[in-house]
């Protein structure tokens, strides 16, 4: 590729202000629907769907642009199955004390524990990787720069994404998660970022109440 290529930009789209505002808190208004779940349906949910958020969550800005994100999308059962029995091995050393008093405190108001069973439940789990070594094609192993936020900010789009398609998700972050490696077929290099899970809410699906609550904008945003 030349150095210092570059063109117009390309796809670029204006709007009249009035209209900027509309869009703005019409976002607005669909995102802040979005919310944790940790019930979920069995109910499928077409791989086109989830390839077509994944791609959004390719969009995203990157160090260097290069992109350093992997997302291996599991539907298996067997291999959802052999994810939860590795999690809960994590997560019942995390709740038996390993966490600390003070974190495990500040869990108490969303009533989690050590049994995930929607990493079975839900149609799909998606396990995102965050490449330390990488480039512009998959051919390159150059070193990747800002990972942990260009990961960050895919995993972010991807959210939206399958909120807009009409899925819930829940990120899960057993820690360590270097079981996913094996079962995703990831290399050493790749790091487990986030574990998502997505699909539709199961009937009696819940929010607690603490999760409700957010920040005002004065308390989250300084306008200098």
């Amino acid at each position: 590729m030349q150095e210092h290529a570059a063109r117009a930009l390309p796809d670029y789209q204006e709007y009249p202000l009035a209209e900027m505002r509309q869009r703005a808190e019409q976002f607005y208004q669909q995102i802040r629907r979005r919310h944790t779940v940790r019930n979920f349906s069995d109910r499928q949910v077409p791989q086109d769907i989830i390839a077509a958020c994944i791609r959004a969550a390719g969009t995203a800005p990157s160090g260097a642009n290069h992109q350093p994100w992997h997302f291996a999308c599991i539907q298996d059962p067997a291999t959802k199955r052999q994810v939860r029995e590795l999690a809960e091995i994590e997560e019942r050393t995390f709740y038996s004390g390993k966490a600390g008093e003070e974190w495990l405190d500040a869990l108490k108001p969303l009533g989690t524990d050590d049994q995930k069973p929607y990493l079975e439940i839900a149609p799909w789990l998606i396990a995102i990787f965050a490449q330390r070594r990488g480039g512009i094609t998959v051919q390159e192993s150059r070193k990747n720069y800002y990972i942990n936020e260009s990961v960050g900010i895919a995993t972010g789009f991807l959210i939206a994404a399958l909120h807009e398609a009409g899925l819930c998700t829940l990120t899960h972050t057993p820690k360590p998660m270097d079981f996913l490696n094996p079962l995703c077929g990831r290399p050493e290099n790749d790091k487990p970022f986030i574990l998502l899970v997505a699909g539709y809410p199961a009937a009696d699906a819940t929010v607690p109440e603490h999760a409700l609550v957010k920040k005002p904008l004065d308390d989250i945003a300084t306008f200098i």
